[in-house]
């Protein structure tokens, strides 16, 4: 009963892709290949230690894609057109205690076999645990700290969860900073698009209601609207900064693959807020350029700014004249996840900070989820973090800990963490694993049954997520390498183990 509870669950799956929540191409469901893929975030972006996980290929980090040398342009093109945006809502169902039963150590020794032995892997740590019960099942160096790469961002994205309301927006706002003064002032939405409506993308495809970004030309109409009504057309402006400190550049910058961590910035700071490539050119000064688009969106309402906008922080009793807010956090996390977009994972780990009342910096964000997830009792022996998005390689993680961030974010209890779970890439169709678990991979029966989050740098291979194995458990997995080996072959040396687990009836 149990194996066909899994079919009728990959079956499921089926529907929905077929009703097109998720758009896939069969031809892309393909290993990864060794190199000349754009850059992802996750998988590398390519100079090897930057990146922090894009979206899928590799560029970046995880943007876990492909390109691992950050190289070629068209086939990340293709990549980005079929890219999915996040589900609303889980795939694959719990595991159920009654009529499932969790795998054996024994089970689990038996059926990986010698996938763990692969000379790919390099140096492997992992962790596998039942999801519907947090108990650890079986692994090697599993309590081992290990580089997480962007697999940080379940650190983060569980953590600003827990503090966050569901219904948590990103405000940007323009206040009334003096008589013919204004100020923008910057919440920490990096989402906030000068982009129509109708050009904007997630991932490669339109974005949908709930995940539509806040529009920079919809704040210079309210604006505008609020000038005009008390009869001013001209205006000096600018604008408010003030809400982070700390750097603005993370560590390991690199104007690509993460953009200067500012809480004002117009998508996300790109150079051409168009280009489909995952680690693009970003701007020196995102709040300036933010500033300078808001002027022009102002003017084309028929309000004149008068001189170029300067940085100055708002009066404490500014009264607010309009605002735009960002989608809810659930959203925001199923995008950050599911692209592995390093710039919003810092920015999100920075809405957590604030709401944990530690300074909004990267050393602020990481003391806020740590101390948060403690709160949540997960693990923390051997636990490292100095960013929010897993570009930096200071970052310590063990396997088992990521297993125990999982079971959490799946457990009943906690139905406010859900989008934890239904932010995570799809294998083989969505996402940093749109590439992966493709026919050819030896890892493709686990198509459609994997939901993971991929983590990659220059040496470093990691996969977290979900499996529903043969008896239908849902089965929690963290797997992290250390390898000279070409990315694509440990890649895939990690799918196949992951495969191997979706087949265990054991």
């Amino acid at each position: 009963m149990g194996r066909g509870r899994r079919a009728a669950l990959a079956a499921a799956l089926g529907v929905v892709l077929a009703a097109g929540a998720l758009t896939a191409d069969p031809a892309l469901a393909q290993p990864t290949p060794s190199a000349g893929h754009g850059r992802h975030a996750d998988e590398g972006s390519q100079d090897g230690d930057r990146g922090g996980d894009r979206q899928g290929d590799g560029r970046g980090d995880d943007k876990d894609g492909g390109r691992s040398d950050g190289r070629g342009g068209g086939e990340q093109r293709r990549d980005d057109r079929h890219r999915a945006v996040p589900l609303k809502g889980p795939v694959l169902a719990e595991g159920d205690a009654a009529d499932s039963k969790a795998p054996t150590d024994d089970g689990l020794r038996t059926a990986l076999g010698g996938t763990v032995q692969d000379k790919a892997l390099g140096t492997l740590n992992f962790a596998v645990a039942d999801a519907a019960t947090g108990e650890f099942l079986f692994g090697a160096q599993e309590s081992t700290p290990a580089t997480p790469a962007s697999t940080t961002k379940l650190a983060t994205a569980v953590a600003a969860l827990a503090l966050l309301p569901a219904g948590h927006r990103i405000a940007t706002t323009v206040v009334r900073a003096a008589p013919g003064e204004i100020t923008l002032v910057g919440g920490g939405d990096p989402t906030l698009t000068a982009l129509p409506a109708d050009q904007v993308r997630i991932g490669g495809l339109p974005a949908d209601q709930d995940s539509a970004p806040a529009s920079m030309a919809d704040l210079a109409h309210r604006t505008a609207t609020a000038l005009k009504a008390a009869g001013t057309t001209e205006v000096k402006l600018s604008y408010d900064t003030s809400l982070y400190t700390g750097p603005l550049l993370h560590r390991d910058h690199d104007a690509m693959n993460i953009a200067a961590v500012t809480p004002l910035m117009v998508d996300e700071g790109r150079i051409d807020p168009r280009s489909p490539d995952e680690a693009p050119a970003r701007v020196f000064d995102p709040a300036g350029q933010a500033a300078d688009s808001f002027a022009g969106f102002l003017g084309a309402e028929g309000v004149t700014v008068r001189g170029k906008p300067a940085a100055a922080a708002a009066p404490a009793e500014a009264a607010e004249l309009a605002r735009v807010e960002s989608p809810t956090i659930g959203r925001l996390v199923e995008r950050m996840l599911t692209t592995s977009d390093n710039t919003l994972a810092e920015a999100v780990a920075r809405q957590a900070a604030v709401a944990a009342k530690q300074p909004a910096s990267f050393e602020g964000a990481a003391k806020a989820v740590t101390d948060e997830l403690a709160g949540l009792g997960v693990p923390l022996d051997g636990v490292l973090l100095t960013d929010g998005s897993g570009l930096a390689k200071a970052n310590l993680i063990p396997p088992i800990t990521l297993v125990k961030l999982l079971a959490v974010a799946a457990a009943p209890a906690h139905p406010e963490l859900r989008p934890v779970i239904t932010g995570l890439p799809v294998a083989g169709f969505s996402g940093t694993l749109v590439n992966r678990f493709g026919a050819k991979s030896g890892a493709g029966e686990a198509a459609g049954i994997v939901r993971a989050k991929t983590g990659t740098l220059q040496g470093v291979n990691t996969l977290a997520g979900t499996v529903v194995d043969a008896d239908g458990r849902v089965l929690a997995f963290a797997l992290m390498t250390r390898t000279d080996a070409d990315p694509a072959a440990a890649r895939a040396a990690v799918d196949r183990i992951v495969a191997r687990i979706a087949a265990c009836g054991c």
